[in-house]
């Protein structure tokens, strides 16, 4: 796979996007990105929300450089930095140990090209998989295959997540070097075949207040989230892996409710205080609880990020006709055919009682669209050289 076309040695991985249901918010260390609770995530598939990274190395380079979706970009960034530091170091303790002595030379500067299939920095986790697909790049590039969530961290703190497929839980680690600050997989993905994963997209802008920014902000100022860090998340954490470890619906959805809500409320308690919620945000709550309501127990589950995007959690045979919900509720403004992506929703019929009960004021086009996705696998290896983001010359 590494064809040394013109001594360039090349690699191209995939990772996936991760969704947090326990949330992580806050660092105890921000040059290490040592978090201040543990969090619990669940990965999203990658055939729906992904990022493939080619990393290439050859003695003709002159520089590093890195291209982020065709652009070139800062390679200099502090946390880029940082990946390609420890990846490096990892590899010479690798070597020190004399395994490899054919392997790539460490002083040869680095080609790097990025790119997602769904829009960067839109509060849909793209720092996440895009850090924890240039470790898993870089790392195999340099033949390394150890534990590399700790790598990744550097990166994004929620990146060490998405070096896991499945259920995830990063551990709040102890040590002040973040030695035991790692992602771990608390199940895999084919452990609950029937959970499915609805983002609607509400908007595809970047965010107010970024999170590396607003999560620092929220530490020095809100006593909310430090009686959430110590007191309420150790608790939760344990619930939800009952709950995941249980396939139990009812109490992973309450629970995942409950825990967005309180992040957000710590955003509140921030001072000056963030506003990641919109109005639509708040109708789509308003309307997930009404659905429910009328059940008469937990279909759905919403849990938000740092932006407006909603995802929802539910089970293979409630998205049928939760979808048709959305669509009369916030019905598409134009594109109708493209409003449902990723993979097929069955059609459904409302019943008046049900239209009645929930569907309360439609607001057209403020969903821009919904993705139905999955939980999926972690990084993947591209063997097929067809799909390197770089040529023979190590340019995209």
């Amino acid at each position: 796979a590494m064809a040394a076309e013109r001594g360039v040695a090349m690699a191209t991985c995939t990772a996936p996007v991760n969704i947090a249901v326990i949330k992580y918010w806050g660092k105890r260390d921000t040059d290490l990105i040592l978090p201040i609770n543990s969090s619990l995530s669940v990965t999203l598939h990658q055939d729906q929300l992904k990022t493939t990274t080619t990393a290439a190395a050859s003695r003709d380079f002159t520089e590093d450089r890195l291209w982020l979706n065709g652009k070139e970009a800062d390679v200099g960034h502090p946390r880029v930095q940082a990946c390609l530091r420890e990846v490096r170091r990892l590899a010479r303790k690798r070597r020190g140990s004399g395994e490899d002595t054919a392997a790539l030379s460490l002083s040869y500067k680095i080609h790097i090209a990025s790119e997602n299939n769904f829009p960067t920095a839109a509060g849909l986790a793209s720092s996440a998989a895009g850090y924890a697909c240039l470790v898993s790049a870089l790392a195999r590039l340099y033949g390394l295959e150890e534990e590399l969530s700790e790598v990744a961290r550097r990166g994004s703190g929620s990146a060490c997540r998405s070096m896991f497929g499945g259920f995830v839980q990063w551990q709040r680690g102890e040590r002040p070097d973040g030695t035991d600050s790692l992602a771990f997989q608390v199940a895999p993905e084919m452990h609950w075949p029937e959970l499915r994963v609805l983002v609607l997209v509400v908007s595809g802008e970047k965010k107010p207040v970024g999170s590396t920014a607003g999560m620092q902000t929220s530490v020095e100022t809100s006593p909310l989230l430090k009686h959430r860090a110590e007191v309420v998340v150790p608790e939760r954490l344990a619930q939800m892996m009952r709950h995941i470890r249980d396939r139990d619906f009812e109490g992973f959805g309450q629970l995942a409710m409950r825990d967005s809500n309180q992040f957000h409320a710590t955003c509140l308690d921030t001072f000056p205080p963030i506003f990641y919620l919109t109005d639509l945000s708040r109708q789509i709550i308003a309307l997930a609880h009404r659905y429910n309501a009328h059940h008469g127990h937990t279909k759905v589950a919403y849990t938000f990020d740092a932006g407006p995007n909603a995802v929802i959690f539910a089970l293979a045979d409630t998205v049928a006709e939760f979808v048709e919900v959305v669509r009369r509720s916030f019905p598409p403004a134009t594109n109708g055919d493209q409003f449902v992506r990723g993979l097929p929703v069955g059609s459904a019929a409302l019943s008046q009682e049900l239209m009645a009960a929930v569907v309360t004021e439609p607001v057209p086009g403020a969903v821009q669209y919904i993705l139905h996705t999955k939980p999926g696998p972690g990084p993947q290896l591209v063997d097929d050289p067809s799909q390197h983001l770089l040529g023979a010359d190590g340019l995209p």
